[in-house]
């Protein structure tokens, strides 16, 4: 039976409004830096959420195969392109052969009910280097006891700790909050001093006000500050940085770093929350060296999954 023309009026005014929503994202995804910040940190949470823009794809194809719209159909070849052309890049396996030590850090929860068996976990990732988050005064003589016969050099205060297989030194906490959630040392490898920052940033929220950031904002602009005045050429940054690599709040430390998962990993590698995770919150950084490989662990009986890079110190 053919369509009474206010049926085909109703359909083709749906297909119109189904072409301008591919056409909205797709200026969405390639336009994110110009999205004001504004009230809100309207333009914070769409940088977070970006790489999810891909659900809405199939839900336009629908809306355009249901409409029998052809413009809009053909509208959608613009958000597929515009999303591969950003993302496309990250689902392809960049890694490679080498590396000299492993790093490994992890969110580990304040409340995890099983220390040992999350430190057993980490101990068969074969990592050099460890970086935990989240240690309370309860749980860190758990993980020191756990760890000491695979790190034998270690130090940890407040909420941050390190291990490593190699002799560390010039540990210190760094003040970027009111408590330490911070730490600063210098291990030395067999190819030469490396210094390793462990950070547990502070948690942000999406209220109806908007997404919360500023106390992150606020002890990341410390953080950078730290990171801009070191000394050592290798640098790695490790920790819960409660932001993904494309947020705009974490320029000031991705501007000079490299991030290992983007440049050495395969697809997002996210980590939180560990049961289904939808964003990349736990970090590995790097300045001054290469990661050759990069991955997420299985999960603990943590809330975050750990994360690994294998990382080349050649200049």
């Amino acid at each position: 039976m053919p369509q009474r023309p206010q049926q085909t009026k109703r359909s083709r005014r749906k297909g119109t409004i189904t072409t301008a929503c591919a056409v909205l994202l797709a200026l969405i995804v390639a336009g994110h830096r110009w999205i004001p910040d504004g009230p809100g940190h309207v333009g914070s949470l769409a940088e977070t959420l970006l790489p999810w823009t891909a659900l809405a794809l199939p839900v336009l194809l629908v809306a355009a195969l249901l409409r029998r719209s052809r413009t809009a159909t053909a509208a959608l070849l613009l958000p597929v392109t515009v999303w591969l052309a950003v993302f496309g890049g990250r689902l392809a396996d960049k890694s490679s052969p080498g590396g000299d030590l492993t790093v490994v850090s992890h969110n580990v929860r304040q409340e995890n009910p099983d220390p040992r068996g999350t430190a057993q976990s980490l101990i068969a990732s074969r990592a050099d280097v460890l970086a935990l988050q989240e240690l309370s005064p309860d749980t860190a003589p758990a993980y020191e006891r756990a760890l000491a016969a695979a790190y034998p050099y270690h130090f940890y205060q407040g909420t941050v700790g390190l291990w490593s297989r190699y002799p560390v030194r010039g540990a210190r906490p760094l003040p970027i909050m009111p408590w330490t959630r911070a730490l600063r040392a210098t291990v030395d490898t067999p190819a030469g001093p490396l210094a390793v920052y462990v950070a547990h940033l502070p948690s942000v929220r999406v209220t109806p006000s908007g997404f919360t950031i500023g106390a992150r904002d606020e002890a990341l602009g410390r953080l950078a500050a730290y990171l801009r005045a070191e000394r050592v050429q290798r640098v790695v940054l490790t920790g819960d940085l409660n932001g993904s690599a494309d947020d705009r709040a974490l320029r000031p430390l991705t501007r000079h770093m490299e991030s290992a998962q983007e440049t050495a990993g395969e697809g997002f590698g996210l980590t939180w929350p560990s049961r289904f995770p939808v964003v990349r919150i736990d970090q590995i950084l790097l300045k001054g060296v290469k990661a050759t490989s990069a991955w997420t662990l299985p999960a603990t009986t943590s809330d975050h999954l750990p994360v690994a890079a294998r990382v080349g110190l050649a200049p």
